[in-house]
């Protein structure tokens, strides 16, 4: 092929999926010269998988990637078709927010907001490679990238995005074709050449379910699901106006079953599914099989809930969340007219298994550069994670630390106590994985200290500290943050005699008080919130925000466990802290296990917190590596 001097820049983004959209913007916000590359113009930011944004665990992704400085969560409040909070009837540590969002119009909102972004060229080209050189200490470092057309632009970091492209096939029972998700072209040079620079690829697998025409479902047999309003609807972002999103319209979404029939088809055409037949060889997420995996796995089951979904709001597509199949056309077809109400369905898109070259994380520092080539970041399904949030999150912390890095900067690494993202990145790149990583609220030791209430408190100082949070935007943060501390000191300081509140309690069914009670001892009552109490508490400040409102209660309700796990957190701060110098020879290490020498050098921890928690490294072997770092000290 025949090349040609392009033009240069700072900053290669390859692919413009969640990943690829926050890295690239990332990075241009902090001033770099960003080049993001992406097979088709049409596809910027597309949701192939499922139009939501958020749930379990991935809601509190979306209230960091915002806090930090990123655009999903404004994006998503944008496209909002109804929103809903999860897992209510828990604890606040696991309250997730779930938008059904419009799919075409996030793409073209996502779209706008790359093109008019200073710094940002957006280009529609397939990146097939990325040229290193050794740099002074025998180092390989990125220097260019080139596309398919033979263009060559010269770069000092490239950040890969490529979703579920890479050297990509879709399998539909016996039908296999070389293809990106929604009929897209597969990438399929940059495999070779990541083979070729030592990079260790994986071969994951997703699916996704059909599409149907919303005419041909008979809503009147489903069980109809509304999203939630007022006080409750709070938006991702701090940049969205509350009232506005608490009164916008929604649309209803509706649930559905399958049945014995729907099992029995499944089951009498195994023998036809990719999944067993041998044909799919990548590793699919445990968290979100297909209907065919789940009908074999769950025998004892009868029925299994479907989400009857919009995609937008101009279109008649349906998602039918919960149907993903990779089983033959005219068995699905079989599947979906035996459930109830989609009797005479008629399929949009076919439901279809994809394969993708994925990486092994583990060869990732914590700023998600590789540890043998400098310059080049992974984010996303390229880095072995599943969903949107996971990308966008990976995506905004690659887009930092490449930029930050080029400008000699200290790098933005966030500990599992600080944040989802932190435990997301963590988990990959110290423990690696075999299938899809998905972030759920169990992952986190932590997770009454990262609630989606508070994650601008937690997370904003350090989209300031990079410079992605500007002066105005983090004095109204500093006035919340202030009002949040001003009334929960109030709420504790300011008593009520039991002559007052007694017969309140007792109108609520509730233990009369037998000596003075504060109102912060009122809301840690179960059964009682900020609100409830308001007819005793004249003196509480007015026009509070709700997301303020939310984040005074839960400071109070949960004090007590919150400075438990604020002590944990002390006394293993030390360890967080301690930096393994990046020269180390473990071979010097003497007194330390084989198994753990090598998995030291092959991870190469930053930290010793770090390295305590990569598999197969026992307390006896950090307690050697410590006294060997004291000595070297």
């Amino acid at each position: 092929m025949i090349t040609y001097k392009a033009g240069k820049a700072d900053i290669a983004v390859i692919g413009a999926g969640h990943a690829g959209v926050e890295a690239a913007l990332a990075s241009a916000r902090l001033g770099m010269s960003v080049l993001l590359f992406t097979i088709n113009l049409d596809a910027v930011g597309n949701m192939p998988c499922n139009p939501s944004i958020g749930g379990t665990g991935k809601g509190h992704l979306v209230y960091e990637i915002d806090a930090l400085g990123g655009e999903m969560g404004r994006a998503a409040d944008i496209v909002t078709l109804q929103s809903r909070t999860l897992n209510l009837g828990k604890g606040a540590a696991v309250h997730s927010k779930r938008v059904q969002a419009d799919r075409i119009l996030y793409r073209s909102t996502i779209k706008k907001v790359l093109e008019n972004t200073e710094n940002l060229s957006l280009i529609q080209a397939e990146i097939i490679s990325v040229e290193t050189e050794k740099d002074s200490d025998g180092k390989d470092r990125v220097v260019s990238v080139t596309t398919s057309m033979g263009a060559v632009w010269e770069v000092s970091a490239a950040i890969i995005c490529s979703g579920t492209f890479l050297d990509s096939r879709t399998i539909t029972g016996e039908a296999v074709c070389r293809s990106g998700p929604d009929g897209l072209l597969p990438a399929l040079g940059l495999s070779d050449c990541l083979r070729d620079l030592g990079v260790t690829l994986m071969r994951f697998k997703t699916g996704t379910p059909p599409r149907i025409h919303a005419d041909s479902i008979d809503y009147s047999v489903l069980e109809v699901q509304n999203g939630e309003y007022g006080d409750e609807c709070i938006p991702f972002s701090v940049l969205t106006d509350p009232d506005d999103y608490a009164n916008m319209k929604q649309i209803p979404c509706h649930i559905a079953y399958t049945n014995e029939e729907t099992h029995r088809i499944i089951k009498e055409n195994l023998h036809r599914s990719p999944l067993y037949s041998g044909v799919i060889e990548g590793t699919g997420p445990r968290y979100c099989p297909s209907i065919e995996d789940k009908v074999v796995r769950f025998s004892d089951k009868n029925r299994h809930q479907l989400f009857v979904e919009p995609c937008g709001a101009d279109t008649k597509e349906i998602y039918l969340q919960g149907f993903s199949s990779s089983l033959p056309e005219e068995v699905q077809m079989r599947m979906l007219h035996s459930i109830k109400g989609f009797e005479n369905a008629r399929v949009m898109r076919t439901a279809y298994a994809i394969e993708y070259d994925c990486i092994d994380p583990t060869q990732l520092f914590a700023t998600l550069e590789f540890k043998d080539i400098h310059g080049l970041y992974g984010a996303g399904q390229f880095n072995g994670s599943s969903g949107y949030e996971e990308a966008a999150a990976q995506g905004l912390i690659a887009g930092i630390n490449a930029s930050l890095s080029i400008k000699g900067e200290k790098p933005l690494v966030l500990s599992r106590d600080s944040s989802y993202i932190g435990t997301l990145i963590d988990d990959l790149v110290t423990k690696g994985t075999n299938e899809p990583y998905r972030m759920m609220t169990s992952r986190s030791e932590y997770r009454l200290l990262l609630r989606q209430d508070n994650a601008d408190s937690r997370l904003t100082p350090e989209g300031r500290r990079v410079g992605l949070i500007n002066d105005e935007r983090f004095a109204r943060f500093e006035e919340k943050r202030d009002l949040i501390e001003n009334e929960v000191y109030r709420l504790e300081h300011t008593f009520l005699s039991p002559e007052k509140v007694n017969g309140f309690l007792t109108e609520h069914g509730l233990a009369n008080a037998l000596s003075g009670i504060s109102l912060a001892e009122l809301i840690r009552r179960p059964q009682l919130t900020y609100a409830d109490i308001a007819p005793l508490d004249a003196d509480r400040p007015q026009n509070i925000s709700r997301a303020a409102i939310l984040s005074i209660q839960n400071a109070v309700k949960y004090e007590g466990y919150i400075k438990k796990q604020l002590a944990e957190v002390a006394r293993k701060a030390k360890l967080e802290s301690m930096e393994i110098p990046s020269d180390i020879n473990y071979a010097d290490v003497s007194g330390i296990r084989i198994e753990a020498r090598q998995k030291l050098e092959k991870f190469r921890p930053l930290t010793i917190g770090q390295a305590s928690r990569i598999s197969g490294i026992s307390p006896a072997d950090i307690s050697v590596l410590l006294i060997y770092l004291s000595t070297k000290k």
